[in-house]
């Protein structure tokens, strides 16, 4: 690994943001029956209460069992649709079983109390950008995310949770990236998407940087991720580029970012140390992702928080201000 990279990851490890909130992982349950034709099941299942639950995963892809947080709908004697929340860079369960989630910095159990609508928040994946690596990393492991979010896990959990088939997807940070990208991946599965604090860009300046300064902040090289600097891989996965875009045209965009800034209008206390300097970054990232897609002709919402920081607080903020557009996406035509 060069002093450059080394540098980049060291940056990162000093400047991402994630808040902590310790709960140790929930033992083993029973089993569950459903399983895919490609080898995938669901492993086990342990019930927190009636609505909310952990189920395990195993996906055939990677040969492992992904934890999965769930909170069904409120009424669950219909066929009802499903939200996918993914983390930031340092967030899931860490090597102690400490979780750092949505539902753990979030208000994520109160606000989907009363929606028709199955939440599902993935546990595992940090620094993985949520895609699928061409090799196996010596820290990060085998990593099979686009495989496992888009073809083995959508139809594992409707048959569990009685979904619908109609699924929206929401990422922050790292995976406001990966979010786009899993939509151009299968633009037929998802209605909506919302991308917080997510730079797009992924095979230009400052993005590839900081992509690469991520996956180096959590012990991976990210050579093993889409290749070599300046790989096809790179622009091949960069959600920004006219070609990949246009898989986006007609989904329900919801976009949104901080400058950084010192002022913020709500008041709020800045306690995320350098999450002013990297919303800065992402400021910068989405201000031109809106001109690129305007410039296509694709409808999005772009939303600029003065003042809003790379911490959970404003990605909370996010979702309440999405979610009317991501549950009309969600719940009308056909």
């Amino acid at each position: 690994m060069s002093v450059q990279r080394r540098k980049i990851g060291r940056w990162v490890v000093v400047s991402v943001c994630a808040a902590s909130a310790a709960l140790v992982a929930a033992p083993a349950g029973a089993a569950a029956p459903a399983e895919a034709g490609d080898g995938s099941h669901i492993d086990h299942v342990v019930r927190t209460d009636e609505r909310r639950e952990t189920i395990y995963v195993y996906s055939a892809a990677m040969n492992r069992v992904i934890g999965l947080r769930i909170i069904r709908a409120a009424d669950s004697s219909r066929p009802q649709p499903t939200l996918y929340l993914l983390n930031g860079a340092e967030d899931g369960v860490d090597a102690s079983g400490v979780e750092s989630s949505w539902e753990t910095n979030t208000d994520l159990a109160d606000f989907m109390a009363d929606k028709n609508v199955n939440t599902v928040t993935v546990l595992d994946g940090r620094y993985t950008y949520y895609t699928d690596w061409i090799a196996d990393d010596p820290n990060l492991g085998r990593n099979k995310w686009t495989t496992f979010l888009t073809r083995e896990l959508p139809p594992l959990l409707d048959a569990e949770l009685n979904g619908s088939g109609r699924n929206a997807i929401v990422g922050v940070s790292m995976s406001g990236t990966a979010a786009l990208s899993l939509a151009e991946s299968a633009p037929e599965l998802y209605r909506s998407v919302g991308s917080f604090s997510g730079c797009a860009e992924t095979s230009t300046d400052p993005g590839r940087r900081y992509v690469q300064a991520v996956v180096l902040s959590g012990g991976g090289n990210p050579w093993n991720m889409w290749g070599v600097d300046g790989a096809p891989g790179w622009v091949a996965n960069d959600p920004s580029t006219p070609e990949n875009l246009e898989k986006l045209r007609g989904i329900d965009l919801h976009i949104s970012a901080g400058d950084g800034g010192a002022a913020d209008p709500t008041g709020r206390a800045h306690t995320a140390a350098g999450g002013g300097a990297l919303e800065s970054v992402v400021d910068t990232c989405t201000h031109e992702l809106e001109k690129r897609t305007t410039q296509l002709g694709i409808p999005a919402t772009y939303t600029y928080v003065p003042g809003g920081q790379h911490s959970w607080p404003y990605w909370q903020d996010a979702l309440h201000q999405a979610w009317p557009g991501i549950e009309r996406s969600l719940t009308t035509g056909n």
